[in-house]
């Protein structure tokens, strides 16, 4: 399994930085992933979903500390290139994380 595209969304909040979705294999795709800036420096939330007792519950996440690594490896890779590139002035689509556009082609 592959990770053949990163999408970033930046959004300008003091802790929430972007959302993101990943393609594995070019056939699926998970999105709503979040990355947080945080005490510790950045990192990714999963997507989850609201319960009726206020808690969160993860949609989707990694079942091993490997493949969290790996993914948040190149999830923030992603983000720290889109925001390179968005200080040096090149275009970068942002569409919006429920769109099509915003690919960093990573």
């Amino acid at each position: 399994m592959q990770i053949t595209d990163v999408r970033v969304f930046p959004v300008d909040e003091e802790k929430l930085k972007a959302f993101v979705s990943i393609i594995f294999d070019d056939c699926f795709v998970v999105s709503d992933i979040k990355i947080i800036s945080g005490a510790s420096g950045l990192f990714i939330s999963m997507p989850s979903k609201k319960r009726k007792n206020g808690t969160f519950r993860d949609i989707a996440h990694p079942l091993n500390s490997e493949t969290r690594h790996w993914i948040e490896e190149r999830v923030l890779g992603a983000y720290r290139e889109t925001i390179a590139r968005r200080e040096r002035g090149e275009a970068i689509d942002e569409a919006g994380p429920d769109g099509e556009d915003g690919g960093t082609g990573a």
